[in-house]
C-alpha cells in the first residue's frame, strides 16, 4: 500500500525543491526579461537598482537607465507575472468546481463585461474624466458577474446553469461592446480599445502590481483553507456533499473569489487568453490532481509563462508590439487542440 501512495503523491521534499526551484527561475526570468529591449540593461543593473531602491547603497546608474528599468520594465514584467499566476489559479479553480478540463477564467462572461465597462469609459466617456479605464473594465467586470449570480443562483444553482448564464453573460456584453465601437468610436478610439481587449500590459504601473497581487494573495489563502472542498468537487458534487463539504457555500464563495481576483487582472492588463486554460493541465501532470500542490505549481508556471510571453510580444516585432493575448493564443491554441482530444476521458 505504501509503495503506490509514495509513487503517485509527491512527497514534502520534493515540493519543496520543486517550488524552490519554480521561485528562482521566475526571479532569473524577471530579472532576464527586463534586459531585453531597445536599452540595454545587464541583470546586474536590475539588481542593484532593486537594491537601491530597498535603501541598500546607490545604483551607479544615470536617471534615465534607472527610470527605464525602474518606471518601465520592472513594474511591467511584475504585472506580467501576477497575472500570469493569477489566471492559471483561477483557470485550475474553475475546472474543478465546473468539472470541465476546458474551462477557463473567462467562463463567467467577466472579460466580455470588462470589455464593455472599458469602452463606455473610452469610447463614450463616462464618468467625465474621473473614472479611469481600469475602474470602468472593474465595474463592467462586476456587472457581468452580478448577472451570471442572478441568472445561475436564482432557481437553484446547478453546474450546467452556471456555465449557461456565464454563456449568456458573456453574449450580452460582446454585443453590448459592438454597438458602442460600431456607433461611437473613431479609428484611433478603436484601434486603442481593440488593442486593450487583447491584452496589453504596455501602461503598467506599479499600484496595478500591487493592486493585483495583493487580491491574488488574499484568493490563494482561501483556496488553501479550501483545497480539501476543491478536491472533493473534482469527484462531483453530490460526493462533495457525502464528505461533508457544504457545496453551496462552497462553490459561492469559490466562485466569488475567482471572479473577483479575474475582473481585477483584467482591468489592469485586458482579457489575456488561453493562460488560464492550458497552465493547470501542465501543473496536474507535474504534481497531480491534488490542490495544495496544484494551486502553488499552477501560479509559479503561469507567473514564469506570462513573463516571457509579454517579453517576445514587445520585441518579437519592434519597434511595434504585439498585443499579450494574441502571443497566448498563437502558442494556446495548439494546447487546447490537445487538451480537447484528451477531454474525451475527463471523468
Amino acid at each position: 500500500m505504501a509503495g503506490p501512495a509514495v509513487r503517485t503523491a509527491p512527497g514534502v521534499r520534493r515540493m519543496a525543491v520543486l517550488w524552490c526551484g519554480g521561485l528562482a527561475l521566475l526571479a532569473a526570468s524577471v530579472a532576464a526579461a527586463i534586459t531585453i529591449g531597445p536599452a540595454g540593461i545587464a541583470v546586474g543593473d536590475v539588481w542593484a537598482v532593486v537594491a537601491a531602491r530597498a535603501g541598500w547603497g546607490e545604483s551607479g546608474l544615470t536617471p534615465i537607465r534607472e527610470g527605464i528599468v525602474w518606471e518601465l520594465r520592472l513594474p511591467r514584467t511584475m504585472l506580467a507575472a501576477v497575472c500570469g499566476a493569477g489566471l492559471g489559479v483561477c483557470g485550475a479553480i474553475m475546472q474543478s468546481l465546473l468539472r470541465n478540463p476546458l474551462a477557463d477564467p473567462f467562463v463567467l462572461g467577466i472579460s466580455s463585461g470588462a470589455s464593455t465597462g472599458a469602452v463606455l469609459v473610452a469610447v463614450l466617456g463616462v464618468g467625465a474624466g474621473a473614472v479611469s479605464l481600469s475602474a470602468g473594465a472593474f465595474a463592467g467586470a462586476a456587472a457581468s458577474f452580478a448577472l451570471v449570480l442572478v441568472l445561475g443562483f436564482a432557481a437553484g444553482a446547478t453546474t450546467d446553469r452556471v456555465v449557461l448564464s456565464g454563456v449568456a453573460a458573456m453574449q450580452l456584453f460582446s454585443a453590448l461592446t459592438s454597438v458602442i465601437v460600431i456607433s461611437s468610436a473613431d479609428a484611433e478610439q478603436t484601434r486603442g480599445v481593440l488593442f486593450w481587449l487583447l491584452g496589453s500590459l504596455s501602461g503598467a504601473a506599479w499600484s496595478d502590481v500591487g493592486l493585483c497581487a495583493g487580491v491574488l494573495a488574499a484568493v490563494l489563502l482561501v483556496c488553501a483553507a479550501n483545497a480539501s472542498a476543491l478536491d472533493a468537487f473534482a469527484f462531483g458534487h453530490d460526493a462533495a456533499a457525502s464528505l461533508g463539504v457544504p457545496v453551496a457555500r462552497t462553490r459561492l464563495l469559490l466562485l466569488t473569489a475567482t471572479a473577483l481576483l479575474t475582473a481585477t487582472l483584467v482591468s489592469a492588463a485586458g482579457a489575456i487568453g488561453f493562460v488560464g486554460l492550458v497552465l493547470p493541465h501542465a501543473a496536474r501532470a507535474i504534481v497531480g490532481p491534488g490542490h495544495r500542490r496544484l494551486l502553488p505549481t499552477t501560479a509559479l508556471a503561469g507567473a514564469v509563462f506570462l513573463v516571457w510571453v509579454d517579453t517576445a510580444a514587445r520585441t518579437l516585432l519592434d519597434p511595434q508590439e504585439l498585443p499579450v493575448g494574441v502571443v497566448t493564443s498563437l502558442i494556446g491554441v495548439p494546447a487546447f487542440v490537445f487538451i480537447l482530444y484528451r477531454s474525451r476521458r475527463w471523468r
